[in-house]
């Protein structure tokens, strides 16, 4: 049985929908004002495994990721480039789904935008006065008043004297208490006139927290089964949702909460406060990727090796991110790839009873654990080198496919360049030979080959490898060639 571990009470625990085969799951999304960071990818992949795997179980998933398209980020580059609120959320939205096309992320089932549920906002900023946990201060602001509602601090494990206003939460003199957070923000004179919407409390914008517990309501109702985001939600965020939506409605807003782990650089959190994220296409993309247009040309073999590099790692424990693990993750990678080139997979899906399909299985019902997965996944392709057992690559390819691995031909894959291979990292930036060259290289070998030449056919076997190509030769004359 499926067993998860929940933030809330902080241990795993079976899980059991509220309705039975039917898993409703939000996970908070982007604030769309930047490209995505490897951080963020983090979080996308991380989640997109997780309603994989609860489809494979064969659940009925529902699965609502938000898009928040306003914020205080986001008018800050608005007004610094020029451009209406709307024409950099589209373009940052456009990069975002360009992102995770890259990266093999499917698209959530619903897609909501803060600013189609103002309306469904308001509503619960008025319950959350009517039961006197909201009011409006001088300047205007509609704040929470959180000691009022008994339960804060239960996700985070926080008490109220440890609390500290969140770091998107100014602190100010008109609030009644310096941990109480905005519900709605009073318009200011000189923010643009597409950020502000009519409300009971005068001109305005909703704060970041509110827009989340309008949305889950109004698209799955509640509990909702699983509420999920990046590390750096849990407080303020989720704390401030939970005593938004269960100080609004009675209840329980979620009975599962799930939070992945960081991505780390050298100790830190990778963010864009910090000045230390690397954005996902700066690392997948061939060639330098275009800063003024959201779609760009991926490098197929570097974006599967991102994934492969997320996945092989649990969702909740923190991730180093330097070259050197991304260069391991390529090589991992290539090797499994290596197998299914060696011995080219039958079509016949999953056999369940299978050792290793067994040992898979029981590593994503312990909480998602794709590092145990993954482990089963090189048990079959050490067993499919060595019994040339197409059954065996089939259940290899086959499995992969549920966290979204593997699924390209080994023969292409091989032919994209890699930044991230030994040979790359050594050797730096050189002249990349084209298939057609490398043809005629091979052809070349095989005529030298032919005339007994063997030391022509070394000789271009070695400039093909101080090139970076790794020649395999298979029976019947056929030679393989793949970038290092």
């Amino acid at each position: 049985m499926l067993q998860i571990y929940n933030t809330l009470s902080r241990t795993k625990e079976p899980f059991k929908p509220a309705q039975a085969g039917q898993v409703r799951m939000y996970v908070c999304g982007m604030t769309v004002y930047d490209f995505c960071h490897l951080g963020h990818a983090r979080m996308l992949v991380s989640f997109d495994v997780v309603q994989r795997w609860l489809r494979a179980s064969g659940l009925a998933v529902d699965y609502v990721r938000n898009i928040t398209d306003i914020d205080d980020k986001i008018i800050r580059r608005a007004v610094e480039t020029g451009r209406r609120i709307g024409e950099v959320t589209e373009f940052y939205i456009a990069a975002m789904h360009a992102d995770e096309r890259a990266l093999g992320v499917a698209p959530p089932d619903r897609e909501p935008r803060a600013t189609q549920y103002v309306g469904e906002m308001l509503d619960i900023i008025g319950k959350l006065e009517q039961n006197g946990l909201a009011y409006q201060a001088d300047d205007g602001d509609v704040n929470y008043a959180v000691r009022g509602f008994e339960g804060y601090g239960k996700l985070s494990g926080k008490t109220l004297d440890d609390l500290r206003a969140g770091e998107r939460v100014a602190v100010g003199s008109s609030k009644r208490d310096p941990l109480d957070f905005v519900l709605w923000k009073s318009a200011k004179a000189d923010e643009p006139a597409d950020t502000k919407w009519e409300s009971p409390y005068g001109l305005g914008r909703p704060g970041w927290h509110i827009e989340c517990s309008a949305m889950s309501k109004s698209l799955l109702g509640l509990p909702l089964d699983i509420h999920g985001g990046g590390p750096d939600l849990k407080f303020p965020h989720h704390e401030n949702e939970i005593a938004q939506t269960e100080g609004a409605f009675g209840g329980v807003l979620a009975n599962i909460w799930m939070h992945c782990g960081p991505l780390m650089v050298d100790s830190d959190k990778m963010s864009k406060s910090l000045g230390n994220f690397r954005t996902i296409r700066q690392t997948i993309a061939q060639g330098e990727p275009p800063a003024d247009t959201a779609d760009y040309q991926v490098n197929p073999r570097e974006a599967e090796m991102v994934r492969f590099f997320i996945v092989r790692n649990h969702y909740r424990s923190p991730q180093n991110y330097t070259p050197d693990n991304l260069v391991d993750a390529q090589n991992a990678l290539d090797r499994l790839y290596q197998a299914l080139q060696n011995v080219p997979a039958d079509g016949q899906g999953i056999d369940w009873n299978e050792p290793q399909a067994q040992a898979f299985k029981a590593a994503m019902d312990d909480d998602f654990n794709s590092s145990g997965a993954i482990a089963a996944l090189f048990e079959l392709a050490s067993e499919a080198n060595r019994t040339k057992s197409a059954r065996s690559a089939g259940q290899l390819k086959a499995l992969a496919s549920l966290l979204g691995l593997l699924q390209q031909d080994p023969a292409a894959y091989f032919q994209s360049a890699t930044r991230y291979s030994a040979a790359a990292m050594e050797q730096g930036a050189r002249p990349e030979l084209g298939a057609d060259a490398i043809q005629s290289l091979i052809d070349a070998r095989a005529a030298a080959k032919a005339a007994r030449n063997f030391a022509e056919a070394d000789r271009i076997r070695a400039e093909l490898r101080d090139a970076g190509i790794e020649l395999d030769d298979k029976p019947g004359g056929l030679t393989q060639w793949r970038r290092a």
